[in-house]
């Protein structure tokens, strides 16, 4: 083998954006080099077997073609949290780099990436109950944001009961920045990171056909199926409310807030190179991404 990985690739974007095709093609490219590439999911919800459809997980046809570690991993009734997924995280990618195969790292939280890449110091789960969550869930992330950005940083947006209590501690005098250490906490490998955007119109355009292709593909029978043993973290995801009740049209409409929230991480994220896949094909990104580690001064 002519490249021995010791670095970790990253890409993350927002959903639908097309992380999953870019990875693939990039698996192909460096398949043709002699690297063998191995994928690190960095999504706090295709964790759940069972979910997949809703989650947006790779399916099987993706998976062979470019093994997923940290999809469909855990049990539905699990309750899993950031401090939780980064040890998994991280011996999931240690794991890869002493097998020599190279580590990609696909997501669209920034949390759920930042804990996977970094050593990041995560703050225990808040123990003071005394304090209410508000009621009005629409625009809560929004005022947390303006009211405690550091602490927004580390919550995912459609994380709405966690952003609710950050928020209401937040008004209640307790406002508990993370600091910069967030974005600057030590990576634990070299890390190769890319954002990748669309134009926001056609990212739209893609939630909404793939919304439509969960409905058509049952996701709503995996809701039901799971309903009863799913865990509170499992139920946050993005559906997982709307489609028992048909409501579809709100669905697609918070899939697209939350993936506006991650178009701001996405520009957010330090020394990150972003590729516009509106602007360029798959196999363009693929091989932009691939030279940008064979190219690595050793």
């Amino acid at each position: 083998m002519g490249h021995q990985p010791d670095s970790v690739i990253s890409l993350f974007g927002p959903t639908a954006v097309g992380k999953t095709s870019v990875a693939l093609a990039l698996a192909g490219v460096l398949a043709a080099e002699g690297i063998e590439a191995v994928a690190v999911s960095a999504d706090a919800f295709q964790l759940y077997r069972g979910l997949e459809l809703l989650s947006g997980a790779p399916g099987p046809a993706e998976r062979e073609l470019l093994p997923h570690l940290l999809v469909g991993s855990h049990d539905v009734s699990e309750t899993m949290s950031a401090g939780r997924f980064a040890e998994e995280a991280h011996e999931a990618i240690d794991r890869a780099l002493d097998a020599g195969r190279q580590p990609v790292v696909i997501g669209g939280s920034g949390l759920y990436m930042q804990a996977a890449v970094a050593d990041l110091e995560m703050r225990p789960p808040v123990a003071n109950s005394a304090v209410a969550v508000p009621a009005d869930a629409e625009g809560v992330y929004e005022r947390l944001e303006e009211l405690a950005p550091k602490a927004a940083a580390q919550i995912d947006p459609s994380d709405r009961y966690r952003a609710g209590r950050a928020l209401a501690l937040a008004q209640a005098g307790d406002r508990p920045e993370p600091g910069e250490g967030f974005w600057a906490a030590p990576l634990r490998h070299p890390t190769i990171r890319f954002g990748l955007v669309r134009d926001r119109e056609e990212l739209y355009r893609r939630i909404d056909d793939r919304v439509d292709e969960m409905v058509a593909a049952g996701a709503a029978g995996q809701v039901e199926a799971v309903s009863e043993a799913a865990s509170t973290t499992a139920r946050r995801i993005i559906g997982f409310e709307e489609l028992p009740e048909g409501e579809i049209d709100a669905m697609k409409l918070r899939t697209r807030r939350y993936a506006k929230r991650q178009m701001t991480w996405t520009r957010r994220l330090p020394e990150a190179r972003l590729i516009d896949l509106s602007a360029i094909s798959d196999a363009e990104a693929a091989r932009l991404i691939a030279h940008s580690l064979l190219d690595r001064p050793e």
